[in-house]
């Protein structure tokens, strides 16, 4: 049997996630204490009685889904991933469920991340939107037809599923999407509460700072492939692993061709690891065929 572990990424995270494995278990404890430690502030206490507007801040959100989901990790027994993949940042979980980063280096470069996304945020106004019922195809080229008229910056951002994919960009750009995508038979395109254009080219200064942080950190050979959402591929090498997380700050998750690819690469079920139960339903819309159970 292949164990595929998957790893959820920003908009998992609800007031008290974590409280009951901090409670209890004094395994787990021990991680989120470690956590404080190295974030230098105790994201455990916002994490367990935080609001979900406190929890919603990027560098609060990236570190609190990262220490949930690796905490959530190390505490099933008998665990041995045979590949392992997450969805954004959840990418970082699976760099340390496979060996590649420490507990202490991947948070770090977490934090990092984080802060660089919320400064790009404020830097560049910008938003994502959810466009339903649609094929691919013609949201790209929906999306690159505006690019190209108006100059404003409208890309594909996060191909959840089949029917439903997230787009990127200016405030005004994703604005004029959401009219011509429903005006092209849309369900529905509308607009999320984040805080940017996550994977999108607005992201570039913290792409940048990001980085200079992944060139610095040693990337130990993985235990078992990642497969990573840029290429949606099996990676082993540790530079190109770098790469990929590097470029994936600017480049579009690609979770739907990620998951086809672990099936065909022998994936038989998967378990989804951290807060909530979101991978658990795109797969199932990926592919109705195949077990997925979540563990948080």
């Amino acid at each position: 049997m292949i164990q595929s572990y998957v790893f959820p990424g920003q908009g998992s995270q609800f007031s008290g996630m974590g409280k009951s494995h901090y409670e209890g278990n004094a395994f787990a404890r021990r991680f989120f204490e470690e956590g404080n430690d190295i974030l230098g502030f105790r994201i455990s206490d916002i994490m367990f009685e935080g609001s979900d507007e406190d929890l919603k801040q990027t560098k609060v959100t990236q570190p609190a889904i990262f220490l949930h989901s690796v905490i959530s990790f190390r505490m099933i027994e008998g665990a041995t991933p045979h590949m392992v993949a997450g969805h954004s940042l959840g990418e970082f979980t699976a760099l340390v469920v496979n060996g590649t980063l420490t507990f202490e280096e991947a948070l770090k470069l977490v934090s990092i991340r984080a802060s660089a996304m919320q400064k790009a945020c404020e830097m560049n106004p910008s938003t994502m939107a959810a466009v339903l019922g649609l094929s691919d195809q013609i949201a790209e080229k929906i999306c690159a037809e505006i690019m190209e008229e108006t100059g404003e910056v409208v890309v594909p951002a996060n191909y959840n599923c089949p029917g439903q994919l997230v787009i990127s960009g200016s405030n005004h750009g994703i604005d004029i999407a959401c009219e011509r995508l429903k005006a092209a038979g849309a369900k529905r395109a509308l607009k999320l509460p984040v805080g940017g254009a996550f994977h999108s080219p607005l992201m570039e200064p913290a792409k940048e700072e990001l980085a200079a942080a992944i060139m610095a950190t040693h990337f130990h050979k993985p235990s078992c492939p990642v497969y990573q959402n840029v290429v949606a591929k099996p990676v082993t090498e540790p530079d190109e692993i770098k790469l990929n997380l590097i470029n994936q700050l600017t480049g579009p998750v690609r979770w739907s061709q990620t998951i086809e690819e672990m099936i065909k690469d022998g994936a038989s079920s998967f378990i989804e690891v951290g807060p909530g139960k979101v991978l658990q339903g795109l797969i199932g819309k990926i592919n109705k065929a195949i077990p997925v159970e979540s563990i948080n």
